[in-house]
């Protein structure tokens, strides 16, 4: 190749060179200048709309999801059997006219409530103690209590409610005679294993 061919193929070359530099180059640093950002925003507009359209899919399945039961009645025939004799036992201690034998069913914290047929209510063991005696067994010589065959029971963990109707075949001091239907529902909790009463509420039906 001659010099002049040379020559101009250089000069044509650095031509080039001058025009990518001057023309090109400033195009494509003001164009990823421009983009980059640009680019930048929508990928997280992309990722904002798909967290928040996923987050409202989320709520909306949740909403239209039933409640999980937070206890569930129990039928499994021996637990049933189980709080029926423990009820049993109960009551055979109410038929003792002797407070004393009821009292190891009951949590003695002083702060519990008992709402009985009467007064309106007790507070702490103690109380109800000294009421079962004054309101009933002093007035009752006559005192039988026994529950239907009619036991509903709820069980959660540590914690459990009975709800049962059940029978008074009582006679007053002057032997007046009663006879009469009730309710009651009883709150236990397990402690060491066993079962005790935390709240209890006795009730009978009234005419009005």
């Amino acid at each position: 190749m001659s010099f002049a061919k040379t020559f101009k193929t250089y000069l044509a070359i650095t031509k080039l060179e001058w025009a990518v530099k001057t023309f090109v180059c400033p195009q494509l640093m003001l164009l990823r200048k421009q983009l980059i950002p640009r680019l930048l925003v929508g990928i997280a507009l992309l990722f904002f709309f798909l967290g928040f359209n996923s987050f409202f899919t989320q709520d909306a399945i949740a909403l239209r999801a039933p409640a999980k039961p937070i206890a569930k009645p129990i039928s499994n025939n021996r637990e049933k059997q189980e709080f029926k004799q423990l009820i049993d036992r109960t009551h055979a201690a109410w038929n003792s006219h002797n407070p004393d034998a009821l009292s190891k069913f009951y949590i003695k914290d002083a702060d519990l409530v008992f709402y009985d047929a009467l007064p309106m209510q007790y507070q702490g063991w103690d109380e109800y103690k000294q009421g079962i005696q004054t309101n009933l067994f002093n007035k009752m010589p006559k005192f039988i209590l026994s529950a239907n065959d009619d036991l509903n029971l709820t069980r959660r963990d540590n914690l459990a409610w009975t709800t049962f109707t059940w029978h008074l075949s009582a006679e007053l001091n002057d032997g007046t005679p009663i006879e009469t239907d009730g309710r009651q529902t009883d709150i236990w909790e397990k402690h060491d294993g066993e079962w005790f009463i935390v709240h209890e509420h006795i009730s009978a039906p009234v005419s009005l």
